[in-house]
């Protein structure tokens, strides 16, 4: 029976939690946190304010005779909350493997990079499951094989379908209903594929260096700062003792719906008074020694089965702020 460490035993190994961040960085499969963006916060759960967007969106302002005051702006706000999860998980080092293996094998930092995976797996879930589908965000529109009608486009895999002209469009009508323009777009691995043999985007790019359509590509042809794809991707199945037995009976299949886009505004840095389709709140107070993105690595002793722990820990929670600030389109491919 594994023991439980003790607190004495227990410490936030930096170089460890080093390796944990610049894996996120290199891992562009993971979409969570480009959208929402990470905010520090001291405490598990607190109030913040949201703004009511129609004061931005008028002005107040008046001639000033003499000896008088300048007119006063006010501004109506409600109020929110956020509560923050711990997530973890942790992989056993023994001895005796310690002890057998080469020089040049780095069992730490693997069991990092495999830890931080699961977590980093975990988190494109819960955002997928809650916030890349149909019900969530203020506008929606619904991809059809014909005849297109009001809140419908037609389907971009389609023959005859364009595109550019549906998103400038739709980024017109966000435009004036929040007054910020259009810079992450998100799409479904199906909706890619449509994208990328698009004879629209193909037409765009076939003078460029090397005429092979790139993420990158398509952010330009879109007008967006940031364009993901949404590759994460997850096994599915029964927990066989046996390996092999398990492989074959998994599945796999991608993390997010493969047919959807979600388009809409993140700010580049959390502002108290900046829209935001939403954040991650990163409970700074519990991860005291993690890193900006709430993940911290702790390298533990577990005398009982004579190993070493390497545990990851985060805790957060992803919260939706302004519906408004996301468009979803459901079905943009068939």
């Amino acid at each position: 029976m594994a023991q439980t460490p003790g607190v004495s035993d227990v410490h936030i190994d930096r170089a460890l939690t080093q390796v944990s961040v610049a894996y996120f960085q290199d891992n562009s499969d993971f979409i969570a946190d480009d959208i929402f963006p990470s905010l520090p916060v001291d405490k598990r759960s607190d109030v913040f304010w949201k703004y009511s967007k129609s004061d931005w969106r008028k002005s107040a302002a008046k001639k000033r005779a003499p000896g008088t005051e300048s007119a006063e702006i006010s501004w109506s706000k409600t109020t929110d909350n956020y509560f923050a999860e711990v997530y973890a998980a942790h992989v056993d080092i023994d001895d005796q493997t310690r002890a057998n293996a080469d020089d040049d094998w780095t069992l730490d930092s693997d069991a990092t990079r495999l830890v931080t995976q699961h977590l980093l797996l975990q988190k494109d879930q819960l955002w997928c499951a809650n916030f890349f589908k149909a019900g969530v965000w203020g506008t929606e529109y619904e991809g059809v094989a014909a005849a297109p009608g009001a809140a419908q486009i037609l389907q971009w895999d389609v023959a005859g379908s364009d595109p550019l002209k549906d998103f400038t469009g739709m980024k017109a009508g966000f435009r004036l209903s929040t007054g910020k323009r259009v810079n992450v777009m998100v799409v479904g691995v199906d909706v890619w594929t449509a994208l990328a043999n698009h004879s629209a985007i193909l037409d765009r790019i076939k003078y460029t260096q090397k005429g092979v359509v790139t993420e990158e590509l398509v952010a330009e042809f879109f007008g967006v700062d940031k364009f993901k794809v949404a590759w994460g991707s997850q096994a599915t199945g029964p927990d066989i003792p046996d390996a092999v037995l398990q492989d074959a009976a998994a599945s796999y299949s991608f993390i997010a719906n493969s047919k959807g886009v979600l388009f809409g505004y993140a700010p580049r840095r959390p502002s108290r008074l900046e829209p935001a389709m939403g954040y991650t709140f990163n409970w700074k107070g519990y991860i005291s020694g993690g890193n900006r993105y709430g993940l911290s690595m702790s390298n533990l002793r577990a005398p009982l089965i004579k190993s070493d722990r390497i545990e990851g820990e985060a805790a957060y929670v992803q919260k939706l702020v302004s519906a408004d600030c996301g468009v979803w389109i459901e079905n943009a491919v068939g």
